[in-house]
């Protein structure tokens, strides 16, 4: 009899010692925790955004017989995309900084921009726009998980400058926010808010 409690000892140690095995490779496929330690630089083309131009100057001269010169407009340039909104990232689960910003190209094709991004790495990181506004601090962790939202994909890198496009379907009028948005975990790693 005694040496049935040793092996039914052994035994269970033995099982327990596989399901904890088991819970570690599930833990480690579920958390992926190495992503924290990756970085993944992305460095897309942005498009130039032109600033303002000034309006045309009159001429300080007139010409002989009194006749004035005429203002004179600059070269029409072509034209080029348009910024139609910007906003900074804020930390939310994770630090994040950069800069978004909704260009429209002269072809009327719609662009979001992500600009020296730096956040974490993370499983299952989309790019949300959002109708929430941005809540600072851990308030704001999950306050896009209940608004409506448009997922623009995955993000591409958790650094350097990404390019997403936006469908000509989408409302921009809909959305007051971009959030990069961790679908596995239900929580915003950094989000911005977008002004006009």
């Amino acid at each position: 009899m005694g040496r049935n409690r040793g092996r039914l000892g052994r035994r269970s140690k033995v099982i327990l010692a596989v399901l904890a095995a088991a819970a570690l490779v599930v833990g480690l496929v579920i958390f992926k925790p190495w992503l924290l330690f990756i970085d993944v630089r992305v460095d897309e083309q942005l498009p130039f955004v032109a600033s303002q131009t000034t309006p045309p100057q009159p001429s300080p001269s007139g010409l002989p017989g009194g006749n004035a010169i005429e203002p004179q407009a600059p070269p029409a340039a072509p034209p080029g995309p348009r910024q139609l909104a910007v906003g900074t990232l804020i930390s939310h689960e994770h630090a994040t900084t950069g800069t978004v910003r909704i260009v429209e190209q002269p072809d009327g094709k719609r662009l979001l921009t992500l600009e020296n991004l730096d956040t974490s790495n993370g499983p299952d990181v989309h790019v949300w726009l959002s109708a929430a506004k941005v809540v600072e601090g851990t308030a704001g962790w999950f306050t896009a998980g209940s608004a409506e939202y448009y997922d623009l994909g995955l993000i591409k890198g958790n650094q350097g400058n990404q390019v997403y496009d936006i469908p000509a379907d989408v409302d921009l009028a809909r959305y007051k926010s971009v959030d990069l948005w961790c679908v596995q975990f239900s929580v915003s790693f950094g989000a911005a808010d977008l002004v006009i």
